[in-house]
């Protein structure tokens, strides 16, 4: 669903020469606090009325809790895979946008999607709810000053040209919709590693893998996200930045691969969902720290989310251990049920490495969010059904196909323990209950 911007405003006081310029790193040796200049706004012009939020969908959409760095472009960037964007209000005093989209239909899309999974911007959760208003009416003064942005997008939007000659293939699909990202380094006056292209793309969405490779005498990536809207954010971000100061400038497509299969972590590539894979054959192994992180990141999931929580009443503490495995016991020998191998359990839900799912991996919450909800299941049923696993229903709210749902329980350990219940419960029609932790709230 791709869309184009037909009218941007917002406070930008500056030539259309530095939108997209600038550099992503001021040196080699520099931080991330630079990575994208910003525009600056006109927090003196206060948008007439303040957004009641009162939930009825409008096609103006209220996002609040952003980057304080974030640009126009980015914020643009979210409703992009949704439909045509036709206005933009950016309150950078208040950390806060006004988003228009051209027919409420993508708006409704765009905070349904987003309800399930929670945008980032540089690595930072936002919020996306309808605003108030209908329609977005801004100061034609700051429209014209917008046009710079409206063309870099534009150019952006209709730059996407497909990757050829690649050995690196499986399914494909239209470039525009790729999760996969293709990278080539011009002016690299500097070396730009394998890790200091994940620092940079890292802020944009959880990056899954990375190849790096020369070709034509130019160093070039594939890199690949787990969700191609954290695609579409970065390219426009990006492209065109300078990693450091007036060199090593991003030139970024989109692939037309769908998935990379990486088959070594070392320096030239790493799939990050992977951290057991070799580091091949004449190839420097990782660093030790790198792949003692990737280890702690795998078990610190768990811990992280788990710990101190509270269940049957006492409170859960989780450590790592120094066993590497749980052992399962010899065939045919009785260990008094002790030990259970849950390798084929149907309860996963986050079976295949590197899915996008993975985003969706939140600490435990009083709302719950529900899945694969057949037709003829109503909310009353869905409430009775949570009721009876001793907790309070405070709040239902369908999304719009009816196929999902958000709950919220009086405390989170209700919350927990309906999630316990009722994961996989059979609801019917060859549909079973998905049920996992949400950061929304209704």
């Amino acid at each position: 669903m791709d869309g184009i911007v037909t009218d941007v405003a917002v406070g930008v006081k500056r030539g259309s020469d530095e939108l997209l310029s600038g550099s992503v790193l001021s040196s080699p040796n520099s931080n991330m606090s630079s990575m994208v200049v910003t525009a600056n706004g006109n927090d003196s012009k206060k948008f007439k009325g303040e957004d009641k939020m009162d939930g009825a969908p409008s096609r103006v959409l209220h996002i609040r809790k952003l980057p304080g760095e974030v640009t126009e472009t980015e914020v643009i960037a979210l409703g992009l895979p949704f439909g045509k964007v036709t206005n933009i209000l950016m309150l950078k005093g208040k950390n806060q946008a006004f988003l228009e989209l051209a027919t409420e239909e993508a708006a409704i899309t765009m905070v349904n999607y987003y309800s399930a999974v929670t945008p980032h911007l540089r690595n930072q959760p936002i919020y996306i709810q309808y605003s108030n208003h209908k329609e977005l009416k801004t100061d034609n003064t700051l429209n014209q000053r917008a046009q710079a942005v409206l063309q870099a997008v534009t150019a952006v939007q209709t730059a996407n040209t497909p990757l050829s000659g690649t050995t690196v293939s499986e399914s494909a699909v239209t470039p525009a919709q790729s999760p996969v990202l293709r990278i080539i380094i011009d002016n690299m006056y500097y070396p730009v590693t394998l890790d200091v292209l994940h620092q940079i793309f890292s802020k944009f969405g959880a990056v899954l893998k990375i190849i790096t490779f020369t070709k034509n005498n130019q160093f070039q990536a594939l890199l690949q996200y787990g969700d191609p809207v954290n695609a579409q954010q970065a390219k426009l971000a990006l492209d065109g930045q300078n990693i450091y100061n007036a060199c090593c400038t991003l030139r970024i497509d989109f692939s037309k691969l769908v998935n990379l299969n990486v088959k070594y972590n070392n320096d030239k590539s790493r799939d990050y969902t992977r951290p057991d894979l070799p580091s091949g054959d004449g190839q420097p192994a990782l660093d030790p720290a790198i792949a003692a992180a990737f280890a702690k990141e795998t078990s610190l999931l768990a811990m992280n989310h788990l710990n101190g929580q509270k269940m049957y009443g006492k409170i859960i503490r989780v450590t790592l251990s120094k066993h590497q495995t749980v052992q399962l016991p010899r065939e045919g020998l009785d260990d008094q049920g002790l030990t259970k191998d849950f390798g084929n359990s149907p309860l996963h839900r986050f079976k295949k490495p590197g899915s996008k799912n993975f985003q969706n991996i939140f600490p435990p919450s009083a709302t719950l969010h529900l899945s694969n909800i057949p037709p003829s299941v109503a909310e009353e049923d869905l409430r009775t059904l949570f009721a009876n696993t001793g907790g309070t229903v405070k709040a239902f709210k369908f999304f719009q196909d009816h196929k999902m749902a958000l709950l919220q329980m009086a405390t989170v350990e209700e919350a927990i323990q309906a999630l316990i219940d009722l994961h996989n419960y059979n609801l019917g029609e060859n549909h079973h209950l998905r049920v996992s932790f949400s950061k929304s709230t209704i």
